[in-house]
């Protein structure tokens, strides 16, 4: 007998599996909607889905079926027949509006969704999909859009200050004088520990792009005396002069050996007393139980091997990676979840390395 006809098997779970394979939708509803620009078109009031259509560059019939989608998600309402209004919900789509989620929309629902597409090949190959993509003659949505260096740099490391809070309260950044945020992007974290300590100074490490890009918001909150900013690849240097290494959800992107190389990099410039901070994920060794705090990191570990041949590591591995580069793990310290504040893959830990002997407690 067939588990279809067999009455002791619920059909509910099975249903739910099926409910799983059906869950992009409500992403691509969403990711037309901020690509067609609708909550822009609404930000002066309601408008008539051909109006709307005229200001979007859509089918009107079509629109009005993807509008009332967005008005049962709760993004928009019709307010009268054919007419729309942007409901609270989804100003944040509006690429102007404050801590605006309209680069994080397109770069998740397209650019990385355009990879996840291929993970069964990843899975089979052990490769990213760029290659598999590149192998079948398949174009890259993130390779040949004009503005994906843009996107990807308003999404990372441009949270608020205070989605950092968390860590600032996890770690004892009191004990230090100068903390290096290397791969920071936008520059939110270390920001957001120059604010809780006024006595420190920083420095922002990444690429020149995001160097550039982040000098307007250092220069606006007043940090630009505090804040050197250092353009640098981690891959060939890291610069000198801090006391405390920072790489916050950096070396998951790269694989083993990378990761190994950035790691000696941080190294060379260490001295006894530095201290290495990874702010990173850490799995478990065994997953024997549903869980979904830990689906949503496990889900992350894939997004890695889908776009950047990186993964999630457990805490065997990070201390095997760290005695690689010659440096030890001294403890893993995870980090609070925000109850005001989620992350789509839940809460990372501090993972603290050294060279040598620990600071005492307090000193």
């Amino acid at each position: 007998m067939s588990a279809a006809n067999d009455p002791a098997v619920s059909p509910a779970p099975a249903m739910d599996l099926v409910e799983m394979a059906t869950s992009y939708a409500r992403s691509r509803i969403v990711w037309a909607a901020a690509r067609l620009g609708v909550a822009d078109a609404l930000e002066g009031g309601a408008q008539t889905v051909e109006a709307l259509a005229l200001r979007c560059g859509a089918d009107p019939a079509a629109l009005y079926r993807l509008m009332r989608a967005l008005a049962s998600i709760g993004i928009v309402t019709e307010s009268t027949p054919g007419s729309f209004s942007l409901m609270p919900f989804g100003e944040s789509l509006c690429k102007d509006a404050p801590n605006s989620v309209w680069p994080s929309v397109v770069f998740w629902a397209e650019f990385l969704a355009d990879n996840w597409a291929h993970l069964t090949e990843c899975v089979r190959t052990g490769k990213p999909a760029k290659y598999i993509m590149e192998r079948d003659g398949v174009p890259s949505r993130w390779a040949n859009d004009p503005d994906a260096g843009a996107i990807f740099r308003a999404v990372m490391g441009n949270a608020p200050t205070q989605d950092y809070k968390p860590l600032v309260d996890s770690w004892n950044f009191a004990q230090a004088q100068v903390i290096a945020d290397l791969g920071g992007g936008g520059g939110s974290m270390i920001l957001a520990i120059l604010k809780a300590f006024p006595h420190l100074k920083g420095m922002l490490v990444d690429r020149q792009a995001s160097i550039d890009a982040a000098a307007p918001r250092v220069n606006a909150e007043a940090m630009a005396a505090r804040c050197q900013l250092v353009p640098a690849d981690l891959l060939e240097a890291v610069p000198s002069g801090a006391d405390v290494y920072m790489l916050s959800a950096v070396l998951h992107g790269y694989d083993d050996d990378q990761a190994v190389r950035i790691l000696k990099n941080c190294r060379s410039v260490m001295t006894p007393e530095s201290r290495l901070l990874l702010i990173e994920f850490v799995l478990p060794s065994v997953v024997n139980r549903p869980d979904r705090e830990l689906e949503r990191r496990l889900v992350s570990d894939l997004n890695m091997l889908a776009v950047t041949g990186g993964k999630e590591r457990s805490e065997v591995e990070w201390k095997r990676l760290l005695e690689q580069s010659g440096l030890m793990l001294r403890q893993v310290v995870p980090i609070s979840a925000d109850p005001d504040r989620s992350s789509p893959f839940g809460q990372p830990s501090v993972v603290e390395a050294s060279l040598g002997s620990p600071w005492e407690e307090g000193s």
